[in-house]
């Protein structure tokens, strides 16, 4: 986004926030006014006032509004068969084979499993793409998966009282049924929805396993507030202004 500012960097608030597309000059004004805005931690009312639009952290009804930057901030619906890295010594395909016509050097914000089909995070801001991967920032994920057998309610309060692994204790904090089929002459299968906060190695399928449910297919539809969609398979979009203002706040940056 092209922000024109004066010599010294500024802009003035309600016309970086119309521009931003909060909406007219005049609506933004009202809304300063009411006392909706507020930038670094103090509201702001006063018409005129002036903010660096690459370093103010503005908020607008209590939701953060990005900085102006440079930076890109993707979501890519990965393939199930891509390598999440950006070559492979193997020759097999990767991310980069799905964003070659991107410019930026872009890092992918953690991983998938090559057999995991989903939502993958892409940035070319380093600090960003370590925030979200670190442990401690870490948000909640959204996986569907397809697995063997029928699972009963039984199995989704193990997963949801806490499973421990081989190394360490599981947290599933949402756990629910979405379809399940039973054959005579079949084991059958069942389509669950998972919500946990951390990424270890293959957790989900090893998770699964550990309560008799091999995974099939899997599938991330969510990271923290960015959903899928309809995003079609191999195909990217931008993160909303509401999606990165959110993601910016749990990476404290």
């Amino acid at each position: 986004m092209g922000i024109e500012t004066d010599d010294e960097g500024l802009i003035r608030l309600q016309k970086l926030l119309a521009q931003s597309g909060i909406g007219s000059r005049r609506k933004c004004e009202e809304v300063m006014l009411e006392g909706l805005v507020e930038v670094d931690g103090e509201i702001v009312t006063r018409l005129g006032t002036k903010v660096d639009p690459a370093t103010a952290v503005i908020r607008v009804d209590g939701k953060r509004l990005p900085p102006v930057s440079p930076h890109v901030y993707l979501v890519l619906n990965k393939p199930r068969g891509v390598v999440s890295t950006m070559s492979d010594p193997e020759g097999r395909r990767t991310i980069s084979d799905l964003v070659a016509d991107r410019p930026e050097r872009l890092f992918h914000v953690g991983r998938l499993d090559t057999d995991t089909s989903g939502l993958l995070l892409l940035t070319n801001d380093g600090d960003f793409a370590q925030r979200m991967a670190h442990p401690s920032y870490e948000v909640d994920k959204t996986y569907v998966a397809e697995v063997e057998g029928e699972i009963f309610k039984r199995t989704l309060k193990t997963l949801l009282e806490g499973v421990t692994l081989e190394d360490g204790p599981v947290q599933v904090s949402q756990a629910r049924l979405i379809s399940g089929q039973h054959g005579r002459n079949s084991p059958g299968r069942s389509i669950i929805e998972l919500v946990i906060h951390e990424g270890r190695n293959r957790i989900v399928r090893r998770l699964l396993d550990h309560v008799g449910h091999p995974v099939r297919r899997l599938t991330r539809t969510a990271i923290g507030p960015v959903d899928l969609g309809r995003l079609p398979s191999g195909e990217l979009r931008e993160l909303t202004q509401a999606e990165l203002g959110d993601l910016l706040d749990r990476a404290q940056l």
